[in-house]
């Protein structure tokens, strides 16, 4: 008997026409947007910071990140809130679709591609119901040194 896991259950979200995909265990919850409080000098892609039951969670606009088209936010917008580069980060997606259960053979490695979203940002690809689903590699969202960046900005604002 082999210890080694067989599939995996993702939670499938919409950004533009695109479905991608992230791994559950790694979604603490998925709530609508609350108030933001943006955060000066920091980088384009975080929208700000949410206070979530006493945590000050960073925001990130997955759009912005991956340079996609700007999109208001309306009644299907959510935010995922995720364990990430070692805290929990909020991701702004267009809505949230449905969760899966992905058999790990038929996850393929990310495109290597000139053009559109960095390779980086996904663990994988892979075909549900005749769609493209990326996987997101949620710990290569933002880098270890924006997450730096973050951390100053926090405790910059906290001497406020």
């Amino acid at each position: 008997m082999t210890s080694d896991i067989q599939e995996i259950q993702v939670a499938c979200f919409r950004l533009g026409d695109d479905i991608y995909a992230a791994d559950i265990m790694r979604i603490k919850e998925i709530i609508r947007p609350l108030k933001m409080t943006t955060l000066p000098k920091a980088p384009s892609f975080i929208e700000g910071v949410i206070n979530l039951r006493g945590a000050v969670i960073p925001v990130v606009d997955l759009r912005s990140r991956f340079d996609f088209p700007k999109r208001p936010n309306d009644q299907s917008t959510r935010l995922l809130i995720v364990k990430a580069a070692g805290q929990l980060l909020g991701l702004v997606v267009d809505e949230v679709t449905e969760v899966i259960t992905v058999p790990v053979k038929d996850i393929k490695p990310p495109p290597q591609v000139a053009t559109g979203i960095d390779a980086a940002y996904l663990v994988g690809v892979c075909l549900v119901k005749e769609s493209m689903v990326m996987l997101l590699n949620l710990d290569r969202i933002i880098s270890p040194r924006e997450v730096d960046e973050l951390g100053l900005l926090g405790v910059a604002k906290k001497g406020y």
